[in-house]
């Protein structure tokens, strides 16, 4: 996919985290880029029946059946649109593989502990256990999610299920 490729991770770590940023609606979401296995154009999906409407489906990515989970639809952001820009991230958490759906990826950033505040307690659409706070650099707001925390909690274990 076109535009995708300039995102690879820098190599200086010592500085600080990198984050993948990604947009959902309007605001702009960072999770660990060491989580992150591709980034890839999104394509249809083979329903999985009785899955709740946030498990898009899976896929078959190169033999291993993955799960995918639209964000957009798990944080009831309204109006989905499937375009040219919508994405799906791979992701590698706690030893399995999943996709979630963005509506789009711009780079990868730095964030030095400095960066990074608590999150709030209010006013974002992510339940505020899986944010690790809000980041801030170079004029941008992020929400910063801990992907790993999210996709293996309990509401998220239907992707057990799913897989099974």
């Amino acid at each position: 996919m076109a535009g995708i490729g300039h995102i690879d991770a820098p190599g200086s770590e010592a500085a600080g985290q990198e984050f993948l940023v990604f947009t959902l609606g309007s605001e702009e979401y960072g999770i660990d880029i060491l989580k992150v296995q591709e980034i890839r154009g999104y394509d249809a999906v083979t329903r999985i029946a009785n899955a709740p409407d946030f498990i898009k489906g899976v896929t078959n990515l190169r033999g291993v059946i993955v799960p995918i989970v639209d964000l957009r639809v798990k944080f009831r952001l309204g109006n989905v649109r499937y375009d040219h820009q919508t994405v799906v991230i791979i992701l590698n958490i706690a030893g399995r593989v999943v996709g979630i759906v963005v509506d789009g990826v711009s780079d990868v950033l730095t964030l030095n502990g400095g960066d990074v505040k608590p999150a709030p307690e209010f006013g974002v659409s992510v339940s505020t256990e899986y944010l690790t706070g809000l980041g801030s650099v170079e004029g941008r707001m992020l929400i910063l999610i801990d992907i790993e925390r999210l996709m293996t909690s309990p509401e998220m274990e239907l992707i057990e299920v799913a897989l099974a």
